[in-house]
């Protein structure tokens, strides 16, 4: 059993990107096994692998690693493999020199000369094609590379942490992967749990994410309700804290709990949209007619829901929205929505309600 101090991350100058170190880790058992597994191992100079479903913070957790590491005090690279595409990634990469290609007007260092005195990030691996699979071996076998049309070699003194949400071992059997480039990247193996597998951390994420979220968006919204809280925690979450992120951000945005319910995973519990629609004699269905309904239908409610959120200020909500003042004019009238906020009828019931609150 490790030590308190064992598992204690002391991070005085941590990045203010990353939370704090007892919300990422939380109390969950599985979260505090891989606080263990970082603070044994954030300061050896070997490669680390990080393995978890997509939105299971990989990069949260390899920008923890290079904090605590005594590479800190150099630049934290990442490389996000899947978004470059494979013809420009070997010249991210490594490099290269001017005129080593057309287009190539003046020299340029790649990532791994940036990440120099620091740390090098590789997001999704396994989307690596085979020539920059074997290179990248070659680079982490001996510790050296070249620019592209260069003949210099360059020493990689960088902290390398790969990351992927993949299988490998599937990937190897599929030949999609290689073999020797695995037993190189994971010397240390590190896997972060679903959402799922750590219920108990919750409650303190969404603390976290909604005093994130007002800052942002320059709102108020509560801690949601324990019903709410103990809702969340029941959901099983398969898009893990990415999609806990949005559920929150859409319940800042909206100030209502409701938000947290309009995407229920749970057929029984969605509401149908109630639209009507005819089926021709031939019995064919007007399929981009009721498209065009089902939109609709689906803009009405999420610009009332918003007006609402934002009390009829539609300079606000159009912000919100990220469309234009006119364009929001536009689908309002288009919605049948009232141009500002409806006069409602005196109710005895609501002005003694409003008149306590205003006093508190």
């Amino acid at each position: 059993m490790a030590s308190a101090a064992e598992t204690k991350l002391a991070l005085p100058n941590r990045s203010p990107e990353l939370p704090a170190e007892d919300v990422y880790f939380g109390p969950s058992e599985a979260m505090q096994t891989v606080r263990q597994r970082v603070v044994r191992a954030a300061g050896l100079n070997v490669p680390i692998l990080v393995l978890g479903e997509s939105g299971t913070g990989k990069e949260v957790l390899a920008r923890f690693i290079h904090e605590y590491s005594p590479w800190r005090a150099g630049p934290f690279i990442k490389v996000n493999c899947p978004a470059i595409p494979g013809t420009l990634l070997e010249s991210e990469l490594f490099g290269y020199q001017k005129g080593a290609f057309t287009g190539a007007t003046s020299a340029k260092p790649g990532r791994m000369e940036l990440a120099q005195g620091g740390t090098l990030f590789l997001d999704e691996i396994a989307e690596l094609d085979a020539s920059l699979q074997a290179k990248l071996l070659h680079v982490l076998q001996d510790g050296h590379f070249t620019r592209i049309g260069d003949h210099e070699e360059k020493t990689l003194d960088a902290r390398v942490i790969c990351a992927t949400n993949r299988e490998l071992k599937h990937e190897i059997e599929s030949g999609g992967f290689r073999s020797d480039l695995l037993y190189r990247i994971n010397v240390i193996t590190i896997t972060l749990p679903p959402l799922r597998d750590r219920r108990d951390d919750i409650p303190q994420i969404v603390e976290f994410l909604r005093q994130q979220f007002n800052l942002r968006f320059t709102r108020e919204a509560p801690p949601p309700s324990k019903e709410v809280l103990h809702y969340l925690q029941q959901r099983s979450w398969p898009g893990n804290v990415r999609e806990l992120e949005n559920c929150m951000a859409r319940y800042v945005i909206l100030g209502s709990e409701e938000a947290f319910y309009t995407d229920r995973p749970d057929p029984i519990e969605r509401k149908p949209f109630n639209i009507a629609y005819e089926i021709s004699e031939d019995g064919k269905i007007p399929l981009k007619r009721i498209a065009r309904q089902v939109t609709r239908r689906m803009e009405h409610d999420l610009i009332l829901k918003v007006l609402q959120a934002n009390h009829w200020n539609r300079r606000k909500a159009a912000e919100v929205l990220k469309i234009s003042y006119r364009a929001l004019l536009y689908k309002v009238r288009q919605a049948g929505l009232p141009p500002k906020r409806p006069q409602r009828k005196p109710d005895p019931a609501r002005m003694a309600a409003d008149s306590t609150y205003s006093a508190t």
